[in-house]
């Protein structure tokens, strides 16, 4: 059942911090960024966690954030109103289809967590390569998790720009038809069909022509 996304007059109920980490699998400043991001748009909104594609998140990157973003938007790939654009941005926007409101979460320039605790940076490449000792290893770690305490404690407008915007809804997720890939005879719904040597072929099993243009 749809229902309204407005849910003014009445309390709101937004998931925890710790329950991003639980589903995410640890704690870090990206996560700390989608869920500040998605609080502070869902506090704009004046909404909730959606039910039923009432809700609309559009983020421009992949990146740890989007799962803090599933938890405290109920937006989702496999409902269809989670929708990912590849822009490396860290911005999010969320869309509320009954009121047509949506807001615009974007991080700010000025905002480089390097500057909370510039021993991370020193520590990040070692960590990441794999040649940290075990010490530099859960100091990293510990210093990660200072920096999304202080993240968190942190204003929201210091850290992003929040502003209501026009944006185009995005219809609803639609179920389409299916056919049988010709080739691997898996079937793959007909919105993504190839027709190669007239058969329906999927795209994995595709095999695109073109001349270097």
């Amino acid at each position: 059942m749809s229902s309204d996304c407005s849910t003014e007059n009445t309390t709101r109920e937004i998931a925890s911090f710790e329950d991003a980490a639980k589903f995410h699998g640890h704690v870090c400043p990206g996560l700390t960024i989608g869920y500040i991001a998605a609080k502070a748009g869902i506090e704009k909104l004046e909404t909730e966690r959606d039910i039923d594609e009432e809700l609309v998140t559009i983020v421009e990157n992949d990146a740890c954030g989007v799962d803090a973003v599933q938890v405290l938007t109920g937006c989702t790939i496999g409902k269809g109103n989670l929708i990912y654009k590849d822009h490396s941005k860290q911005v999010f926007t969320l869309i509320c289809r009954d009121s047509k409101k949506a807001v615009r979460v974007a991080l700010k320039a000025s905002f480089n967590i390097d500057n909370i605790d510039p021993k991370v940076s020193e520590l990040r490449p070692k960590v990441m390569s794999g040649s940290a000792t075990e010490k530099e290893v859960k100091e990293f770690r510990e210093r990660m998790d200072g920096i999304s305490v202080t993240m968190r404690n942190t204003p929201v407008d210091e850290m992003f720009e929040v502003k209501l915007v026009d944006a185009e809804i995005p219809s609803k997720a639609r179920i389409f038809n299916s056919l049988q890939c010709a080739k691997c005879g898996e079937m793959m719904a007909e919105s993504r069909a190839r027709v190669q040597n007239g058969e329906y072929i999927c795209i994995p099993c595709y095999e695109e022509y073109n001349r270097g243009w």
